[in-house]
């Protein structure tokens, strides 16, 4: 069964104190992605901008990094700017780095946006790793101060990677992994942001981390309790690797408790795997031998973010699934069915995250304040066929949905919970994951989306 987590809960209970309606986009809206002929999307709600070329890479602010050119052109320390020291808070280690640094341009959002998602692609060997900043203006000319938005290594020996806590200006807030405007009611909108990227290696070394990707996706979603329906436009099913996250309860339980709360990272793997991806052996030589499908318990430990204290930090799952060869992954918003659906229609599964009462979803039987699952395919009615992790075993995780139920808790903003109080809804948050040389086809989905 799914189980709720300490930081969606009050993500959701803060999101919930402020009532009224989100200011729309007045952006036009635009064409149904490749493959969709159902219901058009709504007006342009989402903005995707992520650095990922060489003329990306050098349009930004270097400071002792320089960029690799190749298929996959990125960024790595050249001349270190200096040395730093870094107190890891969850060791209580202070350890000195070489740093180098790049600052993207300022991006003017299409959207002028109540929340901010940052997600990045990266290789940190040992004895590297990196932080990521963001730092915006307001429609009111206001700025926010650099806000970190994760700092990330791919291991765990070097430091423990971590949100930040306690970020806040009075106007704006970051939980976990997410920038939000504290009163969305005020009009008070994120007009333009700039992203720094600071890389950190042992000294004396020539050890770099080495990225490929960074980027955000900034949104204004209104206030909703419910959504227009869509109409159905494909029947498909991809084969996608089925894992249970209940299998693993009680197994690790310093990584979220163990496996009742693994629906991020096992939903993680299972779309890792249908990509044809996996850990080798010796990556999952940790792992206890009697324990099956060991490379869940593998995405948990490497997805863990050690502030929050659990395994659900959206942009660590993408970044956990980057780790594997040519493989790109973000955190979105899809602004409605037909969309996934062009997704699916591609060959593109989609993990998306919703909250709902039992009673909301037929079949599921389980309620969740918040809870990642991956959707597969539709059936010959439009019904959502899902791989469901909060299953009782492998073989019961393929799931079919109520197209209109499932919907609506995955694309609402606001919903009753079982005893009648206001929460949050995730608002169409997904991570999508995709190789690096895409068919024609993905390339069209993905750009549609501001992808690619």
């Amino acid at each position: 069964m799914a189980s709720s987590t300490p930081r969606r809960t009050v993500l959701a209970a803060a999101l919930a104190a402020v009532a009224g309606t989100s200011v729309a986009s007045t952006a036009p809206a635009t064409a149904a992605p490749a493959g969709a002929r159902g219901r058009a999307p709504e007006p342009a709600l989402v903005d995707n901008r992520f650095w990922v070329s060489l003329t990306d890479w050098r349009g930004g602010d270097r400071a002792g990094t320089r960029v690799v050119t190749g298929r996959r052109p990125g960024l790595v320390i050249g001349t270190p700017l200096g040395v730093t020291d870094y107190a890891d808070p969850h060791t209580g280690t202070t350890s000195t780095w070489e740093y180098a640094s790049w600052t993207s341009p300022v991006h003017h959002s299409t959207v002028p946006a109540t929340e901010v998602i940052a997600s990045w692609n990266a290789d940190t060997p040992p004895g590297t790793w990196i932080q990521i900043e963001l730092r915006g203006t307001y429609n009111d000319a206001g700025a926010t101060p650099w806000y970190v938005m994760g700092r990330w290594a791919a291991g765990d020996g070097d430091i423990r990677r971590t949100s930040v806590d306690g970020q806040k200006d009075g106007k704006s807030s970051v939980w976990t992994d997410t920038f939000a405007v504290d009163d969305a009611t005020s009009g008070l909108r994120l007009d333009a942001y700039r992203l720094r990227l600071t890389l950190y290696r042992a000294p004396g070394t020539d050890l770099t981390p080495t990225v490929w990707r960074l980027g955000a996706m900034a949104s204004d979603i209104p206030d909703r309790f419910t959504v227009p329906a869509s109409t159905p436009c494909l029947a498909r099913e991809l084969a996608v690797p089925r894992y249970s996250q209940n299998t693993h309860v009680g197994q690790y339980p310093e990584y979220d408790n163990g496996g009742e709360a693994w629906c991020s990272p096992t939903s993680s793997q299972m779309i890792v795997e249908y990509w044809g991806r996996r850990p080798s052996a010796e990556d999952l030589s940790w792992v206890d031998p009697a324990f099956e499908d060991p490379q869940v318990c593998h995405a948990a430990r490497f997805t863990f973010d050690h502030q929050y204290d659990g395994c659900g930090n959206w942009p660590f799952n993408a970044a956990y699934a980057a780790t594997y060869p040519d493989m790109n992954a973000v955190v979105t918003r899809l602004r409605s069915l037909t969309e996934l659906e062009a997704l699916i229609h591609a060959g593109i599964p989609v993990i998306t995250s919703q909250s709902f009462h039992k009673e909301e979803l037929t079949g599921a039987g389980y309620g969740t304040s918040g809870h990642l699952m991956t959707v597969v395919g539709f059936t010959e009615d439009g019904d959502v066929i899902a791989n469901d992790p909060a299953s009782p075993s492998n073989e019961a995780v393929r799931r079919i949905y109520r197209r209109r139920e499932w919907e609506n808790i995955w694309l609402r903003t606001k919903r009753y919970d079982a005893n009648g109080k206001v929460r949050s809804g995730t608002g169409g948050v997904c991570y999508i994951f995709w190789p690096d040389r895409p068919t024609p086809g993905r390339k069209r989905a993905l750009r549609s989306l501001g992808l690619l």
